[in-house]
């Protein structure tokens, strides 16, 4: 069973900077699709980023192009999330999920498809 731990949460400032990191215990595949999920208060979570472990294929949701940067060390087994210019509505708690990638495109992969789970992190940022 993969565990998925999230960690460099916390509290900024707006403008400022925040990495995230996620590490596995294990990669079931050497191509696995890493990804990033927020979910706001009251609101539906939501992609972040995607990054192919194999390729290093990234994918971005719009609100967070040119701003934040996803990467991984796949000898660490480890994903990271830049995440820079940070804005308050960027608040949320930050899950990273992991699944096998097949035949459908990480980027195309539903959330509901994502095998595992980490506990999330808190991201706040005052403004």
């Amino acid at each position: 069973e993969v565990q998925l731990a999230e960690s460099g949460g916390g509290s900024v400032q707006a403008g400022g900077s925040l990495r995230l990191s996620c590490t596995a215990t294990e990669y079931t595949s050497s191509a696995m699709c890493m990804a990033w999920f927020r979910q706001a208060p009251g609101k539906k979570r939501e992609t972040v980023a995607r990054i192919t472990t194999h390729f290093g294929s990234t994918y971005y949701d719009d609100s967070v192009k040119g701003r934040f940067a996803i990467s991984r060390d796949n000898a660490k087994h480890t994903t990271y999330l830049q995440m820079n210019s940070l804005k308050s509505e960027d608040t949320a708690m930050y899950y990273c999920a992991a699944h096998p990638v097949r035949s459908r495109a990480c980027s195309a992969l539903a959330e509901g498809e994502f095998t595992y789970w980490g506990p999330g992190t808190q991201v706040t940022v005052s403004s």
